[in-house]
C-alpha cells in the first residue's frame, strides 16, 4: 500500500511538471508568431519605402535633367511626393535626397507612421513582449547616361549641325540639306552627305542599328526611301494634327571613304524636333508646308532633287533607352536617360 500510494504522488508531480512545459511552449509559439507577423511587417515597409526611394530618385534625375534644372528645395518635393504617394499610409520619412555626384541622385527613406507621426512601426506583436519598436529605411541612387547604341530610323546627323548647349531647351531650327557644300556640311571633302546621311538598311525595315565608337555604312543616293512610306506618313499625320514629331538619330563626327564605300563614325544620340522634309518628291515622302511652324519661309526645302530635314534640336530624357538600347557610352548631346544604378 505503501508503495501504491508512492506512486500516485510520483503521478501528481509529473503531471505539474507537463502543466508547466505546455504553459512554455505556448508562451514560445506566441512570441514566434507574434514575430512571424512583424517581420512580415517589417519587410512590406521596407517594400514600400524603396519603392518610394526609387520613383523619387527617378523623378529627381528627370527633374535635374530638364532644361530649368533643379534647385534642392524642389528635389526634397518631389523626392517626398513620391515617396508618400508609395506608402500604404501615405506617409514617410525622406531622410535625405543627395546631388552632390555629377549626373546622380541617391535618395534615402524611412519610416513614418501616418496616424501617430513616430519613426517606427506602431502596431507590432512582438513589443507585448517586451521588444523594441522598428525602424526601417531604403536607398535608391538613380543616373543620368547618354545613349550609346541601338536602333533608330536610318539617318545621321553630322555635329556640325548639332547646335543644342546644355543650357538651353532647345536649339536654332535649321534647315539641314543633304547636299554637300549647302549647309552642316563637313569640311573634309564633302566626298558624302555632310549636313546628314542615309544609313545601311539591309532589312528595308527603315531601322538602323547603331553603336557609338564604331563606323556605320552609309546608303547614298538621292531616291525618296520607299522602306519609310509609313513612317513618314504617321510622322506627317501628327504634325497636321498639331502633335509633336520628336526622333532620336545617331550623330557623326567624321566620314571616310567615296559612296557605298562610305562610313560614318557614331560619337552619340540627339532629338530633332521634325518640322519638315524633303526626301523625295510627292507625299509622304516631302512635307514642305513649314512657314507657319518655323516663322520663316527661307527654312523651306526647295523642289526638284533638292533634299532636306527642318526642324530644331531637342532636350530630351527618358526612362528608357531613346534609342531602343546601348550602354550609356556617347556623348552628352541632349538625350539623356534615366536609370536606377541601386
Amino acid at each position: 500500500m505503501r508503495w501504491l500510494r508512492h506512486g500516485t504522488r510520483k503521478t501528481s508531480n509529473e503531471r505539474g511538471a507537463a502543466g508547466v512545459m505546455v504553459a512554455v511552449m505556448v508562451l514560445v509559439l506566441v512570441g514566434a508568431g507574434a514575430m512571424a507577423v512583424d517581420v512580415g511587417e517589417i519587410y512590406a515597409e521596407r517594400a514600400e519605402l524603396q519603392n518610394g526611394a526609387d520613383a523619387g530618385a527617378i523623378a529627381v534625375a528627370q527633374l535635374c535633367a530638364s532644361a530649368g534644372g533643379c534647385t534642392q528645395a524642389q528635389a526634397n518635393a518631389a523626392a517626398a511626393s513620391l515617396a508618400n504617394s508609395n506608402a500604404r499610409d501615405n506617409a514617410s520619412t525622406v531622410k535625405s535626397v543627395d546631388l552632390s555626384v555629377a549626373n546622380q541622385v541617391t535618395v534615402k527613406t524611412s519610416t513614418l507612421d501616418g496616424t501617430s507621426g513616430a519613426g517606427f512601426l506602431h502596431k507590432m506583436f512582438a513589443s507585448a513582449l517586451n521588444v523594441a519598436p522598428a525602424t526601417v529605411g531604403a536607398t535608391a541612387v538613380a543616373g543620368l547616361t547618354f545613349p550609346g547604341g541601338g536602333g533608330a530610323f536610318p539617318l545621321a546627323f553630322s555635329n556640325k549641325c548639332w547646335d543644342l548647349s546644355g543650357g538651353v531647351a532647345t536649339g536654332t531650327k535649321q534647315k539641314i540639306s543633304w547636299k554637300p557644300g549647302v549647309t552642316c556640311t563637313n569640311p573634309s571633302g564633302h566626298v558624302v552627305p555632310g549636313g546628314w546621311g542615309w544609313l545601311d538598311d539591309p532589312d528595308a525595315d527603315c531601322y538602323a542599328v547603331t553603336t557609338t565608337g564604331d563606323v556605320v555604312g552609309s546608303d547614298p543616293g538621292n531616291n525618296k526611301p520607299t522602306q519609310c512610306a509609313t513612317i513618314l506618313q504617321g510622322w506627317l499625320n501628327d504634325l497636321s494634327a498639331g502633335k509633336k514629331v520628336d526622333v532620336t538619330f545617331p550623330v557623326y563626327d567624321t566620314t571616310t571613304g567615296t559612296g557605298n564605300g562610305a562610313l560614318y563614325h557614331i560619337i552619340g544620340y540627339a532629338t530633332f524636333e521634325i518640322l519638315g522634309w524633303k526626301f523625295g518628291n510627292g507625299s509622304p515622302y516631302e512635307y514642305r508646308n513649314t512657314t507657319a511652324a518655323t516663322g520663316n519661309s527661307n527654312l523651306a526645302c526647295s523642289g526638284g532633287n533638292d533634299r532636306c530635314i527642318i526642324g530644331q534640336f531637342v532636350k530630351y530624357t527618358t526612362i528608357d533607352a531613346a534609342t531602343g538600347g546601348g550602354a550609356g557610352s556617347g556623348q552628352n548631346l541632349g538625350t539623356v536617360i534615366v536609370k536606377l544604378i541601386k
